[in-house]
C-alpha cells in the first residue's frame, strides 16, 4: 500500500471523505481513490454531501427533542458545521465526544477543540464498542444514565460483515438510557447494478479501502427496539429536508430512532 509523505498508511476513508466534501486535510493517495470513484461511480461524488446534510438535520432534530449530550462515532475529519458547533449554537454546555480510529482525524479535532471545554476527540474503533463506551475520556463527559444522542453516519459501511457491525449498534443501543436517540445512515445495495458492484469490488481490491453496501433489512434492524421518528428509514436527502434538493442517489438510507 502506498504511504503518504507523513508516514501514514494511505489512503484512509476519513481523508477520502474529507476530499469529497471539499476539505484540505487529505493526501495524494486519498485524492487518487476519490477521483477514481468519482470517474467510475457518479453517485460517489454526491454521497458525502448527502450524508453530511442528513447528519446536521438529524442533529437539529435531536436538539429540538431535548437531547443534551452527544457521541459521534466515526466522525471523520472536521468540516463545516461540525457536531459541536451545531450543538453549542443551541446548548453551549452540552458535552460532545468525537470518536474515530484515524489518528489524523483525532489530532485535527483535538486541535480544533483545544479551547472548547465541553467537547473532546478520542481515538477508538467502532469495531470495539465497549472500548468506546468505557473509554475514560468518554465517560468523563457522557453520562449514559441520561439520554444521549449517538451518531453513526456512514460509518458501518467501513466494517466488513465478519466484523459484525450489528453488534456495534446493539452495544450502543443497550448502553443508551431511555429517551436516547440513534441517528444512523448507511450505504444500501438495493439500487446497485451488477456493473456498479463490479466497479466497487475493483476499487476495493486496488486500494484496500473497505466500502460495504448492505440490504435495507440490515439497516432497518439497527433500529430494533427503537421508535423511528417520521418519516422512518428513507433515502438520506428525503429525511426531513429543509430545502429543495437534487434527487437522491438511492445509495444512502438514514433514520433516527428513540429508545422508549
Amino acid at each position: 500500500m502506498v504511504k503518504d509523505p507523513h508516514g501514514l498508511e494511505g489512503p484512509a476513508s476519513s481523508r477520502i471523505y474529507d476530499f469529497s466534501i471539499g476539505g484540505k486535510d487529505n493526501y495524494t493517495p486519498d485524492r487518487d481513490v476519490a477521483l477514481q470513484a468519482f470517474e467510475s461511480l457518479p453517485a460517489a461524488r454526491l454521497l458525502p454531501r448527502e450524508n453530511r446534510k442528513f447528519m446536521r438535520r438529524a442533529l437539529r432534530h435531536l436538539l429540538d427533542e431535548g437531547v443534551r449530550q452527544f457521541v459521534d462515532v466515526g466522525c471523520g475529519l472536521p468540516g463545516n458545521g461540525n457536531v459541536h458547533q451545531v450543538v453549542h449554537g443551541v446548548a453551549p454546555d452540552a458535552p460532545v465526544v468525537y470518536v474515530d480510529n484515524d489518528p489524523v482525524a483525532v489530532v485535527h479535532y483535538q486541535s480544533l477543540l483545544h479551547s472548547v471545554r465541553a467537547a473532546t476527540a478520542v481515538r477508538a474503533d467502532a469495531r470495539d464498542p465497549q472500548g468506546i463506551l468505557k473509554h475514560p475520556e468518554v465517560t468523563e463527559l457522557i453520562d449514559f444514565d441520561r439520554p444521549v444522542g449517538v451518531l453513526m453516519c456512514a460509518v458501518l459501511s467501513h466494517l466488513t460483515d465478519e466484523e459484525d457491525p450489528g453488534s456495534t449498534v446493539r452495544a450502543f443501543r443497550d448502553a443508551m438510557a431511555p429517551g436516547s436517540r440513534l441517528a444512523l445512515s448507511d450505504l444500501t445495495d438495493e439500487n446497485l447494478t451488477p456493473e456498479e458492484s463490479r466497479i466497487r469490488d475493483e476499487l476495493i481490491e486496488r486500494n484496500g479501502v473497505i466500502i460495504t453496501l448492505r440490504p435495507r433489512a440490515f439497516i432497518a434492524s439497527c433500529f430494533e427496539g427503537l421508535e423511528l421518528a417520521e418519516p422512518g428509514l428513507v433515502y438520506a436527502p428525503d429525511w426531513r429536508p429543509d430545502r429543495p434538493h437534487e434527487p437522491a442517489t438511492g445509495w444512502l438510507l438514514g433514520g433516527v430512532g428513540r429508545k422508549p
